[in-house]
């Protein structure tokens, strides 16, 4: 009996997607929910498991094809219990095994490895089994695959001839980047962009191109946060088992400045403007694969560590490649934070539908005025990109200034000051 393997159901606004990679080859043994193939779509990578235990059999589709919703790119031949299934059973019923079990059963941590795992795995020549996961439960992550690649590198130096086999995985990889060749050679390689890289692409340069985009900057003063936090941070991981970032600040000043100017929390749709009701904040995140904006829904109702745990949420699930459709769609505002990766100072590009975006940077001692004299502070400088078609100037700075005077004191936000 044969069954087909289909694309699965793709949202709305998405009308096709992409084939990145097939984990079997026609005639290979497969076991029921073991992951066949990814397939890309604009935002996240989708894992098509096997419906049943059998053998796979066509693949009619191959990688790098664009397919759509319910098509069929693949079948399944189901074993059977007559002869027919003991040559194919036969060939190598010991090889199938043991391959299975370190991946999924080694001291119970590894669990089941994402699309970005398993390339770099593969990249590198290793197993699950012989990298220590330092992700949720156990978990294996893209990074402690290449630390654990570095780390053999520096404990074991290849021998002369063993670097140019060492760089094929890596050069096979049409992500992988083009080192400059020492040999003065001047090569070039061409790669096509990834889905999500085209879409951001397309998306960055509409909003450029149809929004009346306008920048206004501030900056805070840390030091009462800082203060704050560094009191009872210990009690507060205690508590609630996660770490108090400044991100969460941030959300749930914005969630307050959202309240009190409206303009900031609607859209533009068509001749109309929406006005939420509601703070659902998205937060862009740094993925292998590009930049991702989940959202957090109800931020109004959420308190400082339920921001906190939600973005470190999402921030595994980024990495990974399981954020879902629903998890990035919609959004009423965004907040970004190059601070991060030490950007001291940038213009945010909107992301519409939304109105504005605000852009949190690095955190830095700068000499400041306080009281007639010069003191040094903690402070970071914060962007707030509007649409002026729906925005004002005068509200665009005092949403901004809003901001500056949450943060800095934290405790308007407790008492709703």
């Amino acid at each position: 009996m044969t069954s087909e393997i289909k694309v699965p159901t793709l949202p709305e606004s998405i009308a096709d997607a992409l084939i990145v990679t097939w984990h079997k080859k026609e005639g290979d043994p497969v076991r029921r929910d073991e992951v066949l193939v990814d397939i890309e779509t604009d935002k996240v990578v989708m894992e098509v498991p096997a419906a049943e235990d059998g053998v796979l059999g066509k693949i009619i589709e191959d990688e790098g094809t664009t397919v759509s919703a319910h098509q069929v790119i693949g079948s399944i031949e189901a074993a059977s219990a007559g002869g027919d299934e003991k040559p194919a059973s036969s060939e190598a019923p010991a090889a199938a095994e043991p391959a299975e079990e370190p991946a999924e059963a080694e001291d119970g941590k590894v669990g089941q490895t994402s699309p970005a795992v398993r390339k770099a795995l593969a990249e590198h020549g290793l197993q699950a089994a012989d990298v220590k996961g330092t992700g949720k439960n156990g978990r294996l992550t893209k990074a402690d695959v290449e630390k654990h690649a570095a780390a053999q590198s520096k404990a074991a130096p290849a021998p002369a001839a063993a670097p140019a086999a060492a760089a094929a995985p890596a050069a096979s990889s049409s992500s992988a980047p083009l080192p400059i060749a020492a040999d003065g050679e001047r090569v070039e390689k061409r790669v096509p962009m990834t889905r999500l890289r085209a879409r951001i692409a397309e998306r960055l340069l509409s909003a450029t191109q149809t929004t009346a985009m306008l920048t206004t900057f501030n900056e805070v003063d840390m030091s009462g946060f800082i203060a704050l936090r560094n009191q009872y941070k210990d009690k507060f991981e205690k508590s609630h088992g996660v770490k108090l970032g400044f991100m969460s600040i941030f959300l749930k000043a914005s969630t307050e400045a959202l309240k009190r100017y409206p303009d900031i929390n609607a859209s533009i749709d068509g001749d109309e403007v929406v006005y939420h009701g509601y703070c659902d904040i998205g937060v862009a995140v740094s993925s292998d694969r590009g930049l991702v904006v989940p959202v957090l829904r109800n931020t109004e109702h959420m308190s400082l560590a339920d921001v906190e745990k939600t973005i470190g949420h999402y921030a595994e699930k980024a990495r990974d490649g399981k954020l879902s459709i629903d998890e990035m769609t919609g959004g009423t505002f965004t907040v970004s934070n190059g601070g991060v990766f030490g950007s001291l100072l940038s213009t945010p590009i909107l992301n519409p539908p939304q109105s504005a975006i605000l852009g949190m940077h690095a955190t830095q001692d700068r000499p400041i005025a306080v009281n007639g004299e010069v003191v040094i502070r903690p402070m970071m400088y914060i962007a707030l990109s509007y649409d002026h078609r729906i925005v004002d100037g005068k509200g665009a700075v005092g949403f901004l200034k809003t901001i500056k005077e949450l943060v800095e004191d934290p405790a308007r936000i407790v008492f709703d000051l």
